[in-house]
């Protein structure tokens, strides 16, 4: 095969339409002359005919003097230093083409940071030397550009001079684009400010919040996953969030985990899948599956979720941001889906894990983000679905007898190597509402909660027990008693000290 001519004018690509006729140029222009059977990237390179430089939410569009040159090396060139690093392509582009191809284009410019880089991905990625003699002399170079992808902690390969800067591991790494967004949010030090809110905070209103907030996030992860927990299970799997980050990620752990959420596993096989999975529906009248989202092959399980622990050990030991860090193993664990259930709530507590791990702020202290989740509900789904969607065209299956899926393609890479700017961005902007509204409020009801407390105690030496329900009453009913309450649990009051009492709330809660 003649590896040039990539280039091609467009106005449509692969259902994504441009937003001017223009050529495409990088990934792009690789995935469709090779045939890639990848996920796209988020956005796509275009050389604009009208000698304009801007950026959509789907391209990023040059002026033709950004054009490459018209071969496969020319347009990798373009990729690294325009789109960054995308190991998907790479090692999609790898397993199509002959190993003597990449060697004849370093041994081109053995010298070149492009060459080298390239050089480096493909030993990395396939697991095999080149025949290329070791560089003696030359620069260290970064794997990755640091103004386009957030980098990790660095590994020396003296073999050809690179840093390797990637955040994880050959068998786990998803890569995170530097945004707008991103810079923004990372520039607030929302770690400095949750630090500053919890130690203006007395002691024991901050304990009595932290354990309302952990009962909260427990039933709001159990809701976004359709269900309604007893109180009990609730209970348990808010001390189990409570705990996060006192032990390493390991995967005992995952598995003690699966334990505590799921409770009864009567009907449920515990433990890693040993068959397919998937989430979705099932057809009404067959039963045939109807896949929102495929599971990992239950055969790459292990190799994932290993890859996805080495890859948080070397997270937490790097200065990564926490809430990217987090994005990249809660996310990946939930895409990877090694249980048959408890998935989607062991994904959440990752995010609770890491950032905890990682010092975002005072241990002991748990960020409901399953709240600011459930909240967020579509727009999770979204997020969730621009992983999912475009994956499900990659991978073959046939349904089973017993109406579940089984994978019939090697689609480990799908799992491993992925864009998780789309999950940052949006856990960030979670992370966000906890800090700045989700504690501060309830942090504030319980302020307003004692000084109502207070009065009560003073005016009508009410017990515990007869505030909180009254002031459970209140809330529920706008302030006022019920018709109800005033005849049954607080028949003993009367109707003046009944107008004082909703008057006291009103000033309080209401005004």
């Amino acid at each position: 095969m003649v590896y040039n001519h990539f280039s091609r004018s467009i106005t449509v690509f692969h259902g994504r339409t441009a937003p001017e006729k223009g050529i495409l140029v990088g990934y792009g222009a690789i995935i469709n002359k090779l045939a890639l059977k990848v996920p796209l990237p988020d956005k796509l390179a275009l050389i604009s005919e009208k000698r304009r430089r801007y950026t959509t939410e789907e391209w990023d569009v040059f002026t033709p003097k950004h054009k490459p040159k018209d071969t496969l090396y020319g347009h990798l060139i373009f990729s690294l230093k325009y789109e960054g690093v995308n190991l998907s392509v790479f090692r999609s582009l790898f397993s199509a083409i002959e190993s003597n191809v990449i060697t004849d284009i370093i041994l081109s410019e053995p010298n070149g940071q492009y060459s080298r880089r390239i050089w480096f991905l493909y030993e990395w990625l396939m697991e095999t030397s080149l025949d290329i003699p070791d560089l003696r002399i030359g620069n260290y170079v970064n794997l990755l550009n640091e103004k386009l992808q957030y980098a990790g902690s660095v590994e020396i390969s003296k073999r050809n001079r690179i840093r390797n800067n990637l955040p994880g591991t050959k068998d786990f790494c998803p890569l995170i684009r530097k945004t707008p967004k991103l810079e923004e949010f990372i520039a607030k030090d929302l770690s400095q400010k949750a630090t500053k809110l919890l130690n203006t905070t007395h002691r024991d209103l901050l304990k009595r919040a932290s354990a309302f907030l952990l009962l909260k996030d427990s039933k709001a992860s159990y809701a976004i996953e359709g269900e309604q927990p007893p109180q009990n299970r609730a209970q348990r799997w808010g001390e189990a969030i409570g705990q996060a980050g006192n032990k390493p990620l390991s995967k005992d752990e995952l598995l003690r985990l699966q334990q505590i959420v799921i409770g009864n596993s009567r009907f449920i096989k515990m433990g890693w899948c040993k068959e397919g999975g998937f989430v979705g529906q099932h057809d009404r009248t067959t039963g045939a599956p109807i896949p929102d989202h495929i599971s990992a092959r239950w055969e790459d399980i292990d190799t994932l979720v290993t890859g996805l622990i080495k890859t948080n050990n070397k997270l937490q030991e790097s200065d990564f941001d926490p809430v990217l860090a987090s994005s990249l193993i809660a996310f990946g664990f939930v895409f990877i889906h090694p249980f048959v259930d408890g998935n989607g709530r062991i994904h959440r507590y990752l995010i609770h894990h890491v950032i905890a791990r990682m010092n975002f702020a005072q241990r002991g202290i748990v960020f409901p983000v399953s709240s600011a989740i459930l909240e967020r509900i579509d727009e999770y789904r979204k997020v969730l679905e621009s992983y999912s969607i475009p994956r499900l065209d990659l991978i073959e299956w046939e349904p089973t007898t017993s109406n579940n899926v089984k994978v019939l393609n090697q689609t480990i890479d799908l799992y491993r190597y992925f864009d998780a700017t789309k999950h940052a961005e949006f856990l960030y902007d979670c992370v966000e509402q906890t800090i700045e509204e989700i504690i501060p409020e309830e942090v504030k009801f319980l302020y307003k909660y004692d000084e109502m407390k207070l009065y009560l105690d003073d005016h009508f030496e009410m017990p515990d027990k007869m505030v909180a329900l009254l002031i459970r009453f209140l809330g529920q009913n706008n302030g006022k008693f019920s018709k109800r309450a005033k005849m049954k649990e607080f028949e003993l009051l009367s109707e003046g000290e009944i107008n004082d009492i909703e008057e006291m709330y009103k000033q309080l809660f209401l005004d």
